[in-house]
């Protein structure tokens, strides 16, 4: 057995069918490698105490005697409460379980049991988290994963165990050991065992910090070896594209482009006038106007005689930045196409031949234009929209189509220059600091549950004279240990408030024609308000919606919030973003009041680094920077430069990974790559 023998599909595990595999597909769990590097976001650590000692609110696990028969108690729809009384030496404490009624057959009376939970003296009540029998498990540390509404906890925990009993050894070290030993990093088998089973806190440390390691190197090392094969192979084709007809686009545009705009817009065309190929990140804050500075690019170099592709995340953003371009190029003869994974078969066939013969001079897409029927005539420019919703291999697959393209790749997320560098390895960085004239600032306001007089008042009077209103949730469903209003419940509650308007409710896991349908209402006026989930984040560009309420704000990212808030203010029109939440941190307060006193995005930038992200809960695929399953590139800003450092020195002595001692990490860049294609 060897590496390689990791990266077989979970359905070779004992017990496992296709029907599970899908459902562990939902969590990007496709592999026994990927299984085995699906690390736990937190543990419960079940140290049993006397009742004694325990103080109100601590989570703490108590063990004693069952007293009296389970009681399932029906609280509404799916909703539920599992009650019995457990007896603790001399005292009888009762113990609560929310929606989980199947845990009635576990309980007998008169079993010795476990509960992992949180007490309240006053009420002498254990509101519980973990049930465990008490011969399976009195102390230690037990790992939580993310899971979703597919995958249970208990049945990733089995599949996890199975796959470290039956897989460990195959593990092999990714990053070199003289670097191990230099930083005192765990091997990748021991990291995974101890990631998975810690015995106390400080293993779990340390193991997540050899983790976290591991995660930024192979991370870098991609970055490196692109690097080092543009450094080789990085002469680009000068593009001689014709001033004269770039000037009729400038004088077809119904505003003129801001003083940033002119300056972005000249940087790219030295770029693309050089035989040096462009590789330029362009940071623009939300609605500070990328995509007409996109547009000139693309233009230029269809007069030059090339083709240009722009890959975005969403089909919503494909959609609206295919209005934007074919609007604006459509009447200098540019033939413009849309390519996403609902274009029609037949429609997708002549797509397909049009690219290669170059009739189409310009295509827009999601991931659907990296597949291997699509064929440039002559691609001479790749522009990757929020680049960090791609992996690295998908960004290369789409350059690969043309020879030597010139790139531009956007954020609408500013970070920092020096982590933009570090994450985004050697590319020049561009940046568009201030919104268009004839833009209104937003005014933005923090408003705690006690207020919401006040902002049922604003909405009212916004409705009144014909606006619309997002109102923003984090959750879809209910979660008992954040207590969030979810979505479902909000737009319950909002119709009832608002009887008289049509409230509508939108979510990341409807279909996506469903999704596609209901932003085509809201953008027609059709719907009043649109409650949703952050998937209006990217790609949402309704100007008579003036107005957004971000419930539970406290939830969010700065950088989240930001792009959220990034979806009003289109208009000529007053907009308004009200941010609800009642933090009980110091660290979410700081956050609410950072982002309702400045709607700059490169002063927000700044302020989250300072604030090293703590709290971001929900933003780290909108932070504008890659996401990682363990690491945090600002919190652990230090380890991402040493990874980035040790990673260039070993792909500078061998840049092609040909050593026999770096075929581990070959190996699992490959299998990398091919996971970012499936996705």
């Amino acid at each position: 057995m060897a590496i390689a023998d990791l990266f077989a599909p979970i359905t070779d595990l004992k017990g496992v069918g296709t029907k599970t595999a899908a459902n562990f597909a939902s969590l990007g769990i496709y592999s026994i490698y990927d299984l085995l590097f699906y690390f736990p976001f937190r543990y419960d650590e079940l140290q049993t105490l006397p009742l004694d000692q325990v103080m109100d609110g601590q989570k703490v696990m108590l063990k004693g005697i069952v007293a009296t028969d389970a009681f399932v108690s029906r609280l509404g729809y799916k909703k539920s409460r599992l009650s019995f009384k457990m007896r603790i030496d001399h005292e009888v404490i009762m113990v609560n379980f929310f929606n989980q009624p199947w845990l009635r057959q576990k309980i007998a009376v008169g079993r010795e049991v476990a509960v992992y939970g949180k007490y309240n003296v006053a009420r002498q009540s254990l509101s519980g988290f973990k049930f465990v029998a008490a011969k399976e498990n009195d102390s230690g540390m037990a790992p939580v994963y993310p899971v979703n509404r597919h995958v249970r906890q208990k049945k990733l925990v089995e599949l996890i165990n199975q796959a470290i009993t039956d897989f460990l050894p195959d593990i092999c070290d990714v990053v070199p050991e003289k670097v191990r030993q230099k930083y005192r990093l765990l091997s990748d088998q021991i990291t995974v065992y101890r990631m998975h089973h810690p015995k106390n806190t400080q293993e779990a440390k340390l193991a997540k910090r050899s983790a976290i390691f591991r995660e930024f190197f192979i991370f870098e090392t991609e970055l490196a070896l692109l690097t080092s094969s543009n450094a080789h192979n990085g002469k680009g084709i000068a593009k001689d594209y014709d001033l004269a007809e770039v000037n009729k686009l400038t004088k077809l545009l119904p505003f003129e482009l801001s003083a940033d705009q002119k300056q972005v817009v000249n940087e790219i065309f030295a770029d693309l006038h050089s035989s040096k190929q462009m590789r330029r990140l362009l940071q623009g804050d939300v609605g500070s106007g990328k995509t007409v500075v996109a547009v000139y690019a693309i233009y230029a170099a269809i007069t030059a005689g090339y083709q240009a592709a722009l890959m975005v995340p969403t089909e919503i953003l494909a959609s609206q930045h295919f209005k934007k371009i074919d609007d604006l190029l459509r009447p200098l003869g540019v033939r413009t196409a849309l390519l996403t994974g609902t274009t029609k078969a037949l429609e997708r066939r002549e797509i397909y031949q049009e690219l290669t013969d170059g009739t189409i001079n310009v295509v827009i897409g999601t991931h659907a234009l990296i597949q291997d029927k699509v064929i440039f005539k002559k691609l001479g420019l790749v522009i990757i929209d929020e680049q960090h919703r791609f992996g690295v291999g998908q960004r290369q697959a789409l350059i690969n189509k043309g020879n030597q393209p010139d790139i531009l790749v956007m954020t609408a997320t500013p970070i920092p220059r020096t982590l933009a560098l570090t994450v985004y390895g050697d590319m020049a960085v561009s940046e568009i600091r201030h919104l268009p004239s004839g833009r209104k600032p937003i005014i933005s306001a923090w408003k705690t549950s006690n207020q919401m007089d006040e902002v049922y008042s604003l909405m009212r009077k916004q409705l009144a004279q014909g606006f619309q209103i997002y109102a923003v949730t984090p959750l879809i469903t209910e979660s008992e240990a954040l207590d969030l209003k979810n979505a479902e419940e909000l737009y319950a509650k909002l119709t009832h408030d608002f009887p008289e308007q049509r409230v509508v409710l939108l979510h990341g896991q409807m279909p996506g024609n469903k999704k596609d349908e209901i932003m085509g209402q809201f953008a027609a006026g059709e719907i009043n308000i649109l409650v949703a989930t952050s998937v209006i984040e990217v790609g949402v560009d309704v100007a008579n919606a003036n107005m957004m309420v971000i419930y539970n704000a406290d939830r969010f990212g700065i950088s989240q919030l930001h792009q959220l808030r990034g979806r009003i203010g289109r208009g000529q029109t007053q907009s308004y973003c009200i941010f609800l939440a009642d933090p009980k941190t110091d660290s979410g307060k700081a956050r609410m009041k950072v982002v309702s006193a400045t709607s700059d995005g490169f002063k927000l930038a700044e302020e989250d680094l300072k604030m090293r992200g703590e709290g971001d809960l929900f933003g780290k695929a909108q932070s504008g920077l890659p996401e990682f399953k363990v690491g945090n590139v600002v919190n652990d800003y230090n380890t991402l430069r040493v990874a980035q450092q040790v990673a260039k020195d070993l792909v500078a002595q061998d840049p092609l990974l040909q050593k026999k001692s770096n075929n581990s990490l070959k190996q699992v860049l490959k299998y990398k790559q091919l996971a970012q294609e499936r996705t």
